[in-house]
C-alpha cells in the first residue's frame, strides 16, 4: 500500500469505527508484541501545553545523547508529525511500512471478532510500534483527549507522569468544572510514579494532590517561585530557576508565548528527576534556545505569527503574551464545541487591535464567518472584517497590514491551513 492509501486510510477510519474501551486497546497493543512496554515512557496530559512539555523533553533528552521516539497529536500539516525518532518525522516510506504491519493486526483481531481501532488508537499503536523497531530507550508520549480514557493510558509503567496547565476545554467529554476535568487528566497517574504538575487553581491542585497520594506517588507542584522571567522580547523570553541545580545562568525559550516558561519548567524538573547529578543543565539550555515550537507563537515570516489557542485559557495565556505598544491584526477562527464567544471576548477586551479578521477553516465543523463576526461587533467598536476563506483572508492581509504585526489564533485547523497555504506560495 502506498503512503497515500495509508492516509486515506487511516483519515477514513472514524466512518466506520467508534470509540473503543481501554481493555480493547490493551488487546490492540497486545496482538502487536506490546511494543510500548519496550522503552521508557514520559506520559504526559494536560489542557494547554502538553505538547510543548513533550516537545522540551525530546529536546532535552537528545542533548542528552539519548535515542528519543516522540508522539504527539494533532498533526498541522502531515500526520508524519506525529511519530517522530530522534527529532526526524519518519518518512513516508516507513510510515506506509508500519502501517502496513498494524493493519495486518487488525485485520486478524477483525476476524476474532474484535472491533476496529479508532483514528487516535490505531495512530497511537503505529507510533509504539515504530519506537519499538527504532529501538528508542525514551518515548515521550502526549495523551489524545483527557487522560484516564485515553488509549496512551494502557502504558502501565511508565517512568514519569507530568500534569500540565488544567482549564475549562472538551466539556462535553471531560466534566464542566476544573475538577472534574483535572480528575480525568489525573487518570493517567500510575502506582508510585512520580508526578509533577503545573500549579493551576486550588481546585484543580487538590484533585491532583489526592490522586497522587492515594497511588503512593511523589507529587511535586511547579509553581511561578520556580523560575523569574528575565526579559521578553519580539523574538524570544528570557528566564532564571529558582534551584541551585540549573546553575546561575539565563535560560531563552524561541517563543514570546509567556506560558512556555512555566512548560519549560515542568520539562526541566522532568530531566533532573531522570537525571539528577548525572545531567547537563548547559546542554539542555541550548536545546531549549534552539527549539522552535510549530504552531505555537510560530513566526511564519516576519511579524506574521499563527497560535494554536482554541480554548479560554490559551486564549488569556495568548493575550498576556502580546505586546500592548504594536499595532496589530488579528485573524480569528474557531470550531463549533469550542467557547469562541469567551475567546472572541477576551480579545476584544485584551488585545485591542486596529481591526479584527474572522474566516472559516476548511472543517465541516466550522463556525460560519458571519457568526463570528457579529460576536465581535458585540464586543468591539474597531473594524471587523469577514472572509469566507483562508486564502481570501491572507490574500487581504498582504494587501492591508501595512506595518502591522498579524496574529492567527482560535483553532490549531486555522494554524495548519495557514502554514500549509504559507508553503505553497
Amino acid at each position: 500500500m502506498t503512503y497515500e492509501e495509508a492516509i486515506g486510510y487511516i483519515l477514513d477510519i472514524p466512518k466506520f469505527t467508534k470509540k473503543n474501551t481501554l481493555l480493547h486497546t490493551e488487546q490492540f497493543l497486545a496482538e502487536l508484541g506490546d511494543p510500548q512496554e519496550k522503552m521508557k515512557v514520559i506520559h504526559v496530559a494536560g489542557t494547554n501545553g502538553k505538547g510543548s512539555v513533550c516537545a522540551y523533553v525530546n529536546a532535552m533528552l537528545l542533548s542528552e545523547g539519548k535515542t528519543v521516539g516522540l508522539f504527539t497529536s494533532p498533526h498541522l500539516i502531515k500526520m508524519n508529525e506525529r511519530i517522530v525518532i530522534n527529532g526526524c518525522e519518519i518518512t513516508d516510506e516507513e510510515f506506509a511500512a508500519v502501517f502496513e504491519e498494524v493493519l495486518r493486526t487488525v485485520r486478524q483481531m477483525e476476524e476474532k471478532g474484535a472491533p476496529h481501532p479508532t483514528f487516535f488508537e490505531f495512530l497511537f499503536g503505529m507510533a509504539a510500534l515504530a519506537f519499538a523497531k527504532a529501538g528508542v530507550e525514551y518515548a515521550v508520549t502526549e495523551t489524545g483527549l483527557g487522560g484516564r480514557l485515553d488509549a496512551t493510558n494502557v502504558v502501565k509503567h511508565p517512568v514519569l507522569t507530568v500534569l500540565t496547565s488544567i482549564g475549562m476545554d472538551h466539556m462535553e467529554y471531560l466534566g464542566n468544572t476544573l475538577g472534574q476535568i483535572a480528575a480525568e487528566k489525573a487518570g493517567i497517574i500510575k502506582p508510585g510514579v512520580p508526578v509533577f504538575f503545573a500549579e493551576g487553581k486550588t481546585e484543580s491542585n487538590i484533585v491532583i494532590e489526592k490522586h497522587a497520594k492515594k497511588m503512593g506517588c511523589p507529587c511535586k507542584k511547579i509553581g511561578k517561585s520556580a523560575y523569574e522571567i528575565l526579559a521578553i522580547t519580539g523574538k524570544y523570553i528570557a528566564f532564571s530557576c529558582s534551584n541551585a541545580y540549573y546553575g546561575n545562568t539565563t535560560w531563552n525559550l524561541g517563543n514570546i508565548g509567556i506560558y512556555q516558561v512555566e512548560n519549560a519548567m515542568l520539562a526541566l524538573e522532568a530531566m533532573r528527576f531522570l537525571f539528577g547529578a548525572e545531567g547537563h543543565p548547559d546542554r539542555w539550555r541550548k536545546a531549549l534556545a534552539a527549539l522552535r515550537r510549530a504552531g505555537r507563537m510560530e513566526e511564519i515570516f516576519p511579524d506574521f505569527y499563527i497560535d494554536g489557542a482554541h480554548n479560554t485559557s490559551a486564549v488569556e495565556g495568548f493575550a498576556a503574551s502580546v505586546p500592548k505598544t504594536e499595532k496589530k491584526i488579528i485573524l480569528f477562527s474557531a470550531v463549533q464545541e469550542k467557547a469562541y464567544e469567551e475567546m472572541i471576548h477576551i480579545l476584544c477586551a485584551e488585545v485591542p487591535s486596529d481591526f479584527y479578521m474572522v474566516t472559516a477553516i476548511n472543517n465541516t465543523r466550522a463556525v460560519r464567518p458571519e457568526v463570528l463576526r457579529d460576536i465581535f461587533r458585540k464586543y468591539t467598536d474597531r473594524p471587523v472584517i469577514m472572509k469566507e476563506t483562508i486564502e481570501e483572508a491572507i490574500s487581504y492581509l498582504r494587501v492591508h497590514r501595512k506595518g502591522h504585526t498579524v496574529y492567527c489564533l482560535g483553532s490549531l485547523y486555522l494554524a495548519g491551513e495557514i502554514k500549509a497555504l504559507m508553503q505553497e506560495v
